[in-house]
């Protein structure tokens, strides 16, 4: 296939435009048409790992992290940023890096590390807003439906667990063309007064070009009218971390056990226990420490995540406990969460896990 068509895919799992504002996500190296077979997963796009994609004939390596976060002015080697980049291009290798954007949707790398370690209940712990739109519009009431539907079918009207959302109210509007126009009803020169339905749905922003060309295909007016209100809503299908319940309550030990077991962790960076029970649990894979104050707030008793820095401990407060168990061993099964997205929708083309640990982190036990 080409490659446009699985990061398309991709992106309809994880947009693009959900990614945090320093990320880098999408198509780093490479062309959207070019021809892949077979592509490589892993965390981190490293020199090892190009060398793994070109002696397994791989196409295209998707990583989770970008190898490229800033611009570059130079490409002599110096640093493996450069030397991945070139050896990539070198060997006609693309690079593609799905981040920031797949943390962020609900069933993505924070969902993987809450269902890995026996979650229930789970919900984003932070949602983002100013990522709904709504849109008006107005169609004769015999094809209300079908413009109605085409706003559905392109992506509008999703609220939490429902589909298919919208208002709807009967009222009649005017308008009068002038020589120049086609009116589908009506007459050029004279006012006309038709039966409408006013309809109202919700849209992800991201959506936007894809909603109006459904419209504009779908309305039998010659002009539509339609108004776009920005909204402020949350959207909590969208945000950073999630909190979930643990099935049954575990003592502080015996739970920071459970995730060293089930997060396969070395070693667990953890502030003192506050002698309760371990029932609401938050996480955040990768570096979560900006999330202390959301995981508070929603009473959970333990937030797991990675990096954080001595200081920071201090600000849990005895109010949960904070569990370092790394950046590598928080987001280690997203390699398994993308090769099971790419499996389920594309069941024959050739895709493989890297053999490589990438992990710069080493433990002297």
């Amino acid at each position: 296939m080409k490659i446009s068509q699985l990061t398309a895919y991709l992106e309809s799992f994880a947009p693009l435009a959900y990614q945090e504002d320093y990320d880098n996500a999408g198509l780093i190296v490479g062309q959207p048409d070019q021809e892949i077979h077979e592509a490589l997963i892993s965390l981190d796009c490293t020199e090892a790992v190009v060398d793994e994609a070109i002696t397994n004939n791989c196409q295209l390596i998707i990583s989770h992290h970008p190898i490229v976060f800033k611009g570059m002015k130079k490409f002599n080697g110096k640093t493996y940023v450069e030397r991945v980049v070139e050896k990539a291009i070198r060997n006609n290798i693309a690079i593609y890096a799905i981040h920031t954007n797949i943390d962020n949707v609900i069933d993505g790398v924070n969902a993987r590390i809450c269902d890995t370690i026996g979650l229930k209940n789970c919900r984003i712990l932070a949602p983002k807003a100013y990522l709904l739109k709504k849109l008006v519009t107005y169609a004769p009431v015999g094809h209300a439906d079908e413009v109605r539907n085409a706003l559905f079918e392109a992506g509008a009207g999703n609220i939490g667990n429902y589909s298919e959302c919208s208002f709807n109210a009967e009222g009649k509007g005017t308008f009068k063309g002038n020589e120049y126009t086609d009116p589908y009803v009506g007459e050029p020169g004279k006012r006309h007064i038709e039966n409408e339905v006013r309809i109202e749905t919700i849209y992800p922003a991201n959506l936007e070009s894809k909603l109006l060309m459904a419209l504009f295909l779908a309305h039998p007016y010659e002009e539509v009218a339609y108004d776009l209100y920005q909204l402020t809503n949350q959207n909590q299908q969208v945000g950073s971390g999630m909190i979930g319940d643990m099935e049954t309550p575990m003592e502080e030990e015996a739970f920071l056990s459970h995730i060293k077991e089930k997060m396969q962790a070395q070693v667990i960076r953890h502030t003192a226990f506050t002698g309760r029970q371990i029932k609401k649990v938050a996480v955040c894979g990768g570096a979560g420490s900006f999330l202390l104050k959301q995981a508070i707030a929603a009473g959970a008793d333990v937030f797991i995540t990675a990096d954080y820095k001595y200081h920071e401990f201090f600000d849990a407060e005895g109010k949960l406990v904070i569990a370092d168990i790394g950046h590598y061993e928080s987001e280690q099964f997203t390699k398994q969460l993308l090769y099971d997205i790419i499996k389920n929708k594309f069941r024959t083309f050739a895709v493989r896990l890297t053999a490589i640990n990438t992990n710069p982190v080493k433990y002297f036990i």
